[in-house]
């Protein structure tokens, strides 16, 4: 038999009653029933129960164990007395009577408990990851990474792209966060930088012909923690295609995600043609670029009913400033006082002045509101809106650019607090048309809106001739750029590459970047180019989020195996930690620490 175990904890079943078998785990839960000695052992693969009463041999040890101890038993598969069987166990309709029992390893007091889903702090929870990582719904999340990758994988494969791995020791570039920085011993005074991403070497990889990449890319960024956003490091599902459309590049990532999210998303309804919602719909209809499409309510502009109104406040907005708008935000079923004053109590909470309102009952509206501006006007409302009785409406007013966030965060709220989003799917959407350049009232000019290198959705003759100084159209130009969005998390965003040099200079030159700030920054791609650079494009879906979303997680954390705390500190391991005078001198480095 082997030294440790002639069978894994999740492999007994009634099949193997009668056979002396050797079995080695964790002590994952101990019970004494009246002098008869119950474990619950546990390994990688899952339970089995083992029992010894004082007839066995193994008894007085058994008597020792305690939770969490490593330990190998021998012993007799036997039937579960009638009755006592577990079904939710795929062993449980046996268990182990053990003859012997040998301490592998023994464990001190544990300072968090695997059994059972506890809650522990942050700190606890990170600085013994390794036990934490034991719990059950911890290691689940853990083997769903895995078994996700390995889908993704082989999705990318079926489609044609071959996986390459690009450097991981690069240079500093501006890419929108801070580097991580890494000195050279060999070329004192001088570092490489962790790649951000791996941007510009799957865009060099199609400059050199390779056509169609993927990579499970690690990616590093020193910026703050967020829910959503791992400290330190993350991976993606990098992707780039060369001689490809933006509805191509979607059309090859939409069946990747899609079967992804049907294969492990427990049978939960899964978009089947995402919708394209344009950036300034996008905001408009849902007030955010990361739209939960679960909740059905879209917001609507109805300035033309508060126009000249008895409601002076929204009257006086309207006049005194073209730019401004009324958008209300719908509440279906939400027509209820009540309701009303809660939604409005919440505004102020936030900042706000309040929350304008108006209820329908008996057919008419109801409310400040709704007396201000009188029945017709409130019934076009209505109208615009599709309410009827035992609806609701909210009202935000001003400039949208001003306002949009704070509209679409009411209506999340609205829809949590009456309940209308469908939590058990995922609704996929892309957002498209995002704005190319935007204005920099910090630096009163014209700067990029967000990645300078997608390819301007403009006439490239128009663009070449374009004048800055024409802000109107600047401002109005969009991108050949998306982000895929799934329940209101942006999984990715990705672009049609800037792949031609006239073009990418007259880019820069609009937000007041001579062409050597291109050679400085990003020399080495913008060289390339110049030797003939096909059309290209891909995106970049990322890996923690979308294991997130799939495990039913609310934190990255949980889906993460060594993840770093809020300060990007790693707990289990010390890191970062200080390093020897020696190291420092070896790298020509002289700490100047702030007092």
């Amino acid at each position: 038999m082997h030294r440790y175990r002639s069978h894994t904890c999740g492999a007994l079943r009634a099949s193997d009653i009668g056979q002396t078998v050797r079995l080695s785990g964790w002590c994952h839960r101990i019970r004494d029933h009246g002098g008869v000695l119950f474990i619950d052992l546990r390994d990688h693969y899952g339970i089995t129960q083992v029992v010894a009463d004082p007839d066995s041999p193994a008894f007085k040890a058994v008597e020792q164990a305690r939770a969490e101890w490593v330990i190998r038993v021998d012993g007799r598969v036997r039937p579960r007395p009638t009755g006592t069987e577990n079904l939710e166990l795929a062993t449980g309709e046996v268990e182990v009577f053990i003859t012997e029992l040998e301490v592998l390893g023994p464990a001190g007091e544990l300072p968090l408990q695997v059994f059972g889903e506890q809650e522990y702090p942050e700190e606890t929870r990170l600085r013994y990851r390794f036990l934490d990582l034991r719990r059950e719904r911890l290691h689940r999340n853990i083997m769903l990474r895995g078994q996700v990758i390995d889908s993704l994988r082989n999705r990318m494969k079926s489609q044609g792209f071959f996986e390459f791995q690009t450097p991981i020791l690069t240079a500093s570039s501006p890419e929108g966060a801070r580097d991580y920085l890494v000195p050279s011993r060999v070329h004192p005074g001088k570092f490489y930088a962790l790649p951000q991403a791996p941007q510009q070497f799957k865009q060099l990889l199609m400059v050199a012909g390779f056509d169609r990449y993927f990579q499970i890319a690690p990616c590093f960024r020193d910026e703050d923690a967020r829910a959503d956003r791992s400290p330190g490091e993350f991976y993606q599902l990098d992707i780039e295609m060369s001689f490809v459309t933006q509805d191509d590049v979607f059309a090859s990532v939409e069946p990747v995600l899609r079967g992804v999210f049907e294969e492990f998303g427990d049978g939960k309804p899964v978009t089947q043609s995402f919708p394209k919602i344009r950036y300034a719909d996008a905001i408009k209809s849902y007030g955010t670029d990361k739209p939960d499409l679960r909740n059905p309510i879209k917001m609507q502009n109805v300035s033309e009913a508060f126009r000249g109104s008895g409601f002076k406040v929204f009257a006086r907005i309207l006049n005194d400033d073209p730019k401004a708008e009324v958008w209300a935000i719908p509440a279906p079923s939400g027509g209820s006082r009540a309701f009303c004053d809660r939604m409005n109590s919440w505004a102020q909470g936030e900042g706000q002045p309040g929350l304008g309102y108006i209820f329908w009952r008996e057919g008419a509206g109801a409310g400040p509101l709704a007396n201000n501006i009188g029945p017709e006007r409130t019934a076009e409302i209505a109208a615009q809106l599709g309410l009827k009785d035992g609806d609701a409406c909210f009202f935000v007013a001003g400039r949208p650019d001003k306002f949009y966030k704070f509209a679409g965060e009411a209506r999340t709220r609205v829809g949590k607090d009456l309940g209308l989003i469908e939590e058990n799917r995922f609704e996929f959407c892309w957002i498209t048309d995002f704005p190319m350049y935007e204005w920099n009232e910090d630096d009163k000019k014209i700067d990029f809106s967000h990645n300078p290198f997608s390819m301007p959705n403009f006439d490239h003759d128009a663009f070449l001739a374009l004048d800055p100084a024409d802000q109107d159209t600047v401002l109005g130009i969009t991108a050949f750029q998306y982000d895929i969005v799934c329940n209101g998390i942006e999984l990715s965003s990705g672009a049609i590459r800037n792949h031609r040099p006239d073009v990418m200079k007259k880019a820069f030159a609009v937000a007041g970047y001579g062409e050597e700030t291109i050679i400085e920054k990003f020399g080495g791609m913008y060289r390339a180019f110049q030797y003939g650079a096909p059309p290209h494009g891909g995106i970049a879906p990322g890996v923690d989020r979308i294991v997130m979303l799939l495990a039913g997680e609310s934190n990255l954390r949980e889906v993460v195996l060594f993840p770093m705390n809020q300060r990007c500190e790693d707990l289990l391991m010390g890191a970062p930690s200080t390093v020897t005078a020696k190291q420092l001198r070896e790298l020509h480095i002289r700490l100047n620490l702030p007092t």
